[in-house]
């Protein structure tokens, strides 16, 4: 165990990230199984992720709305292939009203409140949503529709994992409906962008962009666009998904359109989205032994101030002056917005606790200011990535923060992209692969000839547990393009393709 009684990573990653959520108060487990409460200060993250995804929606001309919880069963049904991807993460509801049991061991459903059909709590909103448009949607001139919500969905997983896999999750969908193929397909990729330039200028998370396989793709997609991460266990995290749907929803639906020659034609949709799937991503990308590690643009305090004192007059004067530098920092702009300052002023706690404690949530740096410091007109700043502090004039503290906090995020994207790139490898025979996926640690991505087919696909998940993450749209390197042979089958292969294991 480390000092904060977090196992370390190298002894075992998936106890260190459980153990850190819950100790650097990001999150809880709640007393319905496989549910999360989400703390203030990891709620705080997903806040700062919203107003940056947000404000990028909007820059690109969406609004904002909101449609039901419940799904009617008969919504879920239409479209075969979605039903079929989503039947068995339905959470189910069957009656609207609860009554005392005649042997008074407390409450029972009421049978004569038996719904006339089930609710579905809505795992994802396409049907309810498309049920919506069919009413909106008569002539072209209605289109586009470019709505996105923010909202909670129920997926029933059986093995959870807080933030990254939680039977209930937060998350925004995006929901639009086009003209033609090509409008809708414009838009698909568009939002795929806008989900990589977030994750990479936001998280400094470097991710790849591809095609899902057949075999991957959302239920009810023409195809699916994605981002993979890859974090420090060499593990892959699906980060978000961009789905260009067809007609598939409208011809469920019924919802057509009299174009501008006067034809009856059916509208093509895309839908996208991310969750806080988004905050684990981001924590098994950075943080350390030592706690959380948050890029500035997310971190929920940025700087904090540290004023020593052991005697009252000492302390009241290291804390007006830590007072007076926090005012200084939130008149500052870094990423246009104030900076989040907190002024530690506990009493009960050691510096030692208190500089150690602000490295478990995630300050990005930390200002230690004792009378000495202030006699010399100084004060020390602590980076959350280590190096050695920096003794800084008291003068200068605001420049020289507004210049590292940047620093700070360039230098975590860095890192992250030199880890990627050292975990990346190609192969190009099964007995490589195989040996690969067999070991003990999981092997990063793994770019390799895949024949294209499902069946393939799926052997190859069953002999050693590695998925498609997916076929990227730009090759990592210009050979990947090049045709070859199928690392199983030894069939033609168009272009090499991303396998690894993944949450």
């Amino acid at each position: 165990m480390s000092e904060l009684g977090v196992t370390p990573r190298s002894k075992n990653y998936s106890d260190w990230y459980n153990e850190l959520v819950v100790k650097a108060d990001l999150a809880d487990h709640s007393a319905v199984r496989g549910c999360m409460v989400i703390k203030p200060h990891g709620y705080a993250i997903w806040e700062l992720m919203q107003r940056g995804l947000d404000d990028m929606f909007k820059a690109t001309g969406h609004v904002n709305a909101y449609f039901p919880l419940f799904v009617p069963k008969s919504f879920l049904e239409r479209e075969a292939e979605h039903v079929e991807g989503f039947a068995k993460e339905c959470a189910v509801v069957t009656h609207h009203r609860l009554k005392a049991n005649p042997d008074g061991s407390g409450l029972i459903p009421d049978p004569e409140a038996k719904l006339e059909e089930e609710l579905i709590i809505r795992p994802t909103s396409e049907t309810v949503i498309w049920n919506t448009y069919t009413k909106w949607i008569q002539s072209y001139r209605d289109l586009p529709i470019l709505i996105n919500q923010w909202a909670n969905v129920v997926r029933w997983e059986m093995r959870t994992r807080l933030f990254l896999r939680t039977a209930e999750f937060l998350w925004q969908e995006g929901h639009t409906a086009h003209a033609t193929y090509d409008e809708a397909e414009a838009e698909a990729m568009q939002m795929l962008e806008v989900y990589r330039t977030f994750a990479e200028d936001f998280m400094a998370v470097p991710v790849l962009t591809g095609l899902k396989s057949e075999g991957e793709k959302f239920a009810g997609a023409d195809h699916t666009y994605c981002i993979e991460a890859l974090v420090q266990d060499k593990r892959a995290i699906q980060a978000g998904t961009s789905h260009h749907l067809g007609q598939n929803f409208a011809k469920a639906f019924g919802t057509q359109f009299t174009s501008a020659e006067g034809k009856l034609e059916y509208v093509y949709a895309t839908s996208w989205g991310v969750s806080t799937r988004l905050v684990g991503t981001m924590i098994m990308a950075h943080s350390d032994d030592k706690g959380l590690v948050a890029p500035p643009r997310l971190a929920p305090v940025q700087v904090a101030i540290v004023p020593m004192g052991k005697d009252p007059e000492v302390r009241a004067r290291t804390y007006e002056a830590a007072d007076k530098i926090a005012a200084e920092l939130r008149a500052a702009r870094v990423y246009d917005t104030p900076i989040r300052v907190k002024v530690d002023k506990r009493e009960k706690e050691s510096p030692g606790f208190k500089y150690n404690d602000w490295e478990l949530h995630g300050a990005c740096l930390r200002i230690e200011l004792g009378p000495r410091d202030l006699d010399a007109g100084t004060a020390v700043v602590a980076m959350r990535d280590g190096g050695e502090k920096a003794f800084v004039p008291l003068g200068e503290l605001v420049s020289h923060i507004t210049a590292a906090l940047p620093a700070l995020q360039d230098r975590l994207y860095q890192k992250a992209l030199e880890f990627r790139e050292a975990s990346t490898q190609r192969v190009d025979t099964w007995a490589e692969f195989e040996a690969l996926f067999k070991a003990d640690e999981a092997p990063g991505f793994v770019v390799a000839h895949w024949d294209g087919t499902e069946e393939t696909e799926e052997k190859i998940t069953e002999l050693t547990k590695a998925t498609i993450r997916c076929i990227p749209l730009k090759p990592l390197q210009p050979s990947d393009a090049e045709p070859g042979a199928c690392i199983l089958t030894g069939k033609p292969s168009q272009q090499r393709v991303v396998f690894a294991k993944a949450y």
